[in-house]
């Protein structure tokens, strides 16, 4: 009597486990990789400060196109050639264009959480909306040619306090990040933020965005191991902290905003005055605005901030590329007073490339923001299951000899007459990542960069404390989110005797 119950149930067991069986052997393969430790995965050969050095070099080990690693127990696959990311951005990019998110973003009652298109987890009808509201108001040509002479205004200003500042040791990051600041405190709110003494009223914003992008940085264990997410999403109390300064950061404008929800039946007679008018005009909540800005101000200051210390660091260790740049500009510029303009910048090809070449060798993200598989897919042969977290490692595709003759060295020309560009288009230079997440401000920063590295390499000549030879400056970097020289740059400018420069009214 038994063995009529056990034979059908052994019978089923059998079917059930060749099954199981056959259909791993007909699955795909995850991507290759190192060997992967159990519960601490791959996190002690990755370094914290340079992840994307570390990534690079496990690739070229080990999978020099696409890699899967273990950070704890989650599976993190990277792309680190151009194939790849092309696989990556373009023909998988509607099934990679998901966000990953640590858990404390996700906690219950997130003012993050799918908010911001940098904390959005799907590219949905309000990440459609968000990202049209960027190009329109912000990002537009249109836009951006109305704010032009405001950007060229905060120039002149910055210059007018470098030439007080003659003689002394400055942090010219400190200084490009005011300006940076008033830039974008003009677009978005139509006022300045704080002056170069510290003064106004973002007078500490710089400082808790700086802590707020850091805090938001740093690793949770949750990720390495999410059944931790499962016990308590802010798991290490980092939401909590985020909170304390996201609401510092927004205290700049709750008044500001306030007024022009007041003044709302004026907007439709008004039009879009800036992009806070915009958003209050299209329906956009008190929260999602915050949230909102908080992203822009922190993506928009930063990364320029950035870039524009690395882009003068490059030129002063490269004394031919420097003339050869200041010799361009004073064929342009020579008879306009000596002061650099916007549309001169369409006339100065060898800046362009410059600017090129310093994303290609410091690009602000190097990893990209993470990507995630919102379902499982094929990607160069090998299987990426639902959930997994992708990356697109620029850097080493930017500095692999593959793709890049003397790819460590700062060569300006390979850019000219190039038909390279940085739209995403060529996916061996991508430093504004590509496809559906591909960062909405490059048409703003392609502008402001090189007009700030020019007025200032133009209008100053530049000395290191202590007559320190260029060549010795440390270019260790570091990276939150953005990558940044690890030490501040520290200069001393003298006005150049053929240069002047006029004060704003």
């Amino acid at each position: 009597m038994i063995s009529y119950i056990v034979t059908p149930i052994l019978y089923i067991f059998l079917v059930i486990t060749f099954k199981y069986l056959f259909s791993l052997r007909k699955r795909l393969p995850l991507p290759p990789g190192p060997f992967s430790w159990p519960l601490i995965g791959n996190i002690f050969q990755v370094d914290r400060r340079r992840p994307h050095a570390s990534l690079s070099k496990l690739a070229q080990a080990h999978a020099p196109d696409l890699m899967s690693i273990r950070f704890g127990t989650r599976l993190v696959v990277i792309a680190s050639s151009p194939a790849a990311a092309s696989e990556v951005l373009k023909t998988n990019d509607r099934m990679l264009s998901g966000r990953y998110l640590s858990p404390h973003i996700r906690v219950k009652g997130s003012r993050l959480h799918n908010l911001s298109t940098a904390l959005l987890e799907e590219c949905d009808d309000y990440w459609k909306s968000i990202r049209k509201i960027y190009r329109a108001e912000l990002f537009s040509t249109k836009a951006l040619e109305s704010q032009l002479s405001m950007r060229e205004k905060k120039v002149a200003e910055m210059m007018h306090h470098l030439t007080i500042k003659q003689g002394q040791s400055i942090k010219i990051r400190d200084v490009v990040s005011v300006t940076s600041f008033n830039v974008m405190g003009n677009l978005i709110l139509s006022t300045d933020l704080i002056d170069f003494q510290g003064k106004g009223v973002g007078q500490r914003m710089r400082k808790y965005v700086t802590r707020y992008t850091k805090l938001a940085a740093t690793p949770q264990l949750a990720d390495l191991y999410p059944i931790l997410g499962f016990f308590s999403g802010d798991f290490q109390g980092t939401y909590k902290k985020l909170m304390v300064l996201f609401d510092k950061i927004c205290g700049v404008w709750t008044g500001i905003l306030q007024d022009r929800r007041n003044r709302d039946s004026q907007l439709p007679s008004l039009g879009s005055i800036d992009f806070i008018d915009a958003m209050v005009k299209n329906g956009y909540t008190d929260t999602q605005i915050n949230a909102l800005l908080v992203e822009t101000f922190g993506a928009g200051t930063e990364s320029t901030t950035a870039t524009s210390e690395w882009m003068l660091v490059e030129l002063l260790r490269h004394p031919q590329a420097l003339q050869k740049l200041r010799n361009e500009i004073a064929e342009v510029v020579g008879g306009k007073n000596n002061v650099i303009k916007e549309a001169d910048l369409q006339n100065l090809p060898y800046l362009e490339a410059c600017f090129k070449e310093t994303l290609r060798l410091h690009p602000p993200g190097p990893l990209l923001l993470p990507h995630r598989a919102v379902q499982t897919c094929e990607v160069m042969g090998y299987r990426i299951p639902k959930d997994t977290q992708v990356m697109v490692n620029m850097w080493a595709i930017a500095r692999d000899p593959k793709n890049w003759g003397d790819p460590s060295s700062f060569k300006p020309e390979r850019f000219i007459n190039s038909k390279m560009d940085y739209i995403g288009r060529y996916f061996e230079y991508i430093p504004f990542g590509s496809g559906r997440r591909m960062c909405a401000g490059q048409p703003l920063a392609s502008r402001f960069v090189p007009l700030v590295v020019a007025s200032l390499i133009h209008g100053f000549d530049w000395i290191l404390p202590n007559d320190m030879d260029p060549a010795q400056i440390d270019m260790d970097e570091i990276l939150d989110i953005t990558m940044f020289k690890n030490d501040p740059l520290l200069i001393i400018p003298t006005l150049r005797k053929r240069v002047r420069v006029r004060k704003t009214k």
